[in-house]
């Protein structure tokens, strides 16, 4: 599958270089996508930084199912952050979290390059928004991937004990591409999702194209 599981936790935020953007990274890569992966029900972490748009930060967490990100393990790892946790998320900034149903996902692999677009659907088009990008989510584009969409479930999202200034995004939804090469990326983004292409039934809230730094699957931890 492109992407595992059925839920997927979405977390984007900026980090002021004054404020040690390199212990940031660090934290990232030796401690908290591990902490996260190895919950269970989560299979899988991806990081990744902004070429073009904002925050400069995204990660995504696959899970088994949107459950697991209201699970008593997850939940107990929330209110139990490590010291150096404590620290780094204390500096976030722009923070978006959003927990998410994955709705629709269309071919088969992960490419070095996302395109991401936001969308807020308008109220009661959700349905017709979802059947219209369902139709544009069709991966037959030279060096595109694979496509998919993400609901956000409003209940679920924005502030936890550890973010309590983390945004919800009004329940937005994100379109996900995965690509090999930026300029399929833009393309696809210019034709099918933003400007004047942008879909009937949602306001375009941004857009953006991050470049994949590295991923964790749950098959990749030591045996605990």
């Amino acid at each position: 599958m492109p992407i595992a599981g059925k839920g997927m936790l979405l977390t984007s935020m900026d980090i002021d270089p004054a404020d040690d953007e390199e212990d940031f990274n660090r934290w990232y890569d030796r401690e908290h996508l591990e902490e996260r992966v190895a919950i269970e029900g989560f299979l899988e972490a991806r990081r990744y930084l902004a070429r073009t748009g904002s925050p400069k930060y995204l990660f995504l967490y696959s899970t088994k199912s949107l459950e697991v990100l209201d699970s008593p393990a997850y939940r107990a790892r929330l209110g139990n952050p490590t010291e150096w946790s404590k620290k780094t998320m204390a500096k976030f900034k722009n923070m978006i979290r959003a927990v998410a149903r994955i709705t629709v996902s269309r071919g088969v692999g992960r490419g070095a390059v996302l395109g991401i677009v936001r969308l807020r659907p308008q109220a009661s088009k959700e349905d017709s928004l979802r059947a219209e990008l369902k139709v544009r989510l069709n991966p037959d584009l030279d060096s595109i991937i694979s496509m998919h969409l993400i609901e956000s479930d409003a209940k679920l999202s924005g502030p936890t004990a550890e973010l309590p200034a983390a945004g919800s995004g009004a329940a937005d939804w994100f379109v996900l591409i995965d690509g090999t090469s930026v300029n399929a990326i833009t393309s696809t983004l210019a034709a099918r999702f933003t400007g004047t292409s942008a879909p009937e039934g949602a306001e375009l809230v941004s857009s953006g194209i991050y470049d994949l730094l590295w991923d964790l699957a749950k098959g990749d931890l030591p045996p605990a």
